[in-house]
């Protein structure tokens, strides 16, 4: 997988933590910039660990799959980027409100991280039947998600309004094309 590629999928994958990131800002209006960091951590921490440990769970199957490991991907990064794009529609649709009288916790950031990084499980298993060198991928992916996340706060106070649910659509949008790229590439040869 090209860095070029990679850094293309860590984009598309932080899109739901940025998205996150910027409800969040308009949401807690209290929010601390200590906050934000430790979020934008917390959900580059967990971007990084789902795919390590998706690839991990993946290898275990990869002799077995190999034959149609182009297939696995696409299907997987397509099912991920579709579900994606139709959240992000029915949220453009229906937004939802902000949490009334909520306050900004802890167990609210990790479950947001864990939620947001779901995703990035199954990229790990498409990771192990390509043989993605999986440490780089992954520190790669927290990084990304980390600065787009961080992005995302500072963005939120500005364009949360308008921003939405259109960075999740864009981010869907992108895996699918990855998944797509990947097909084509194995199929063709290249």
């Amino acid at each position: 997988m090209s860095i070029l590629t990679l850094l293309v999928l860590a984009f598309g994958l932080s899109m739901d933590a940025f998205a996150v990131s910027v409800s969040n800002t308009m949401c807690f209006s209290g929010l601390r910039r200590s906050q934000a960091v430790l979020t934008s951590f917390s959900f580059g921490l967990f971007q990084g660990l789902m795919p390590a440990i998706g690839y991990f769970a993946g290898r275990a199957f990869a002799q077995a799959i190999s034959a149609v490991d182009h297939w696995v991907a696409f299907v997987l990064l397509g099912f991920i980027g579709g579900k994606m794009v139709l959240d992000a529609v029915r949220e453009m649709r229906a937004p939802e409100e902000c949490p009334a009288a909520k306050t900004f916790s802890i167990r609210l950031m990790l479950v947001q991280a864990f939620a947001t990084s779901i995703d990035a499980l199954a990229v790990g298993v498409s990771f192990a039947a390509l043989d993605v060198n999986i440490l780089a991928a992954a520190s790669f992916i927290a990084g990304v998600t980390f600065i787009c996340c961080l992005a995302g706060h500072l963005l939120g106070k500005a364009f949360g309004d308008w921003l939405g649910g259109k960075a999740e659509l864009l981010g869907g949008v992108i895996l699918i094309g990855i998944g797509l790229k990947i097909l084509i590439e194995h199929l063709s040869g290249s």
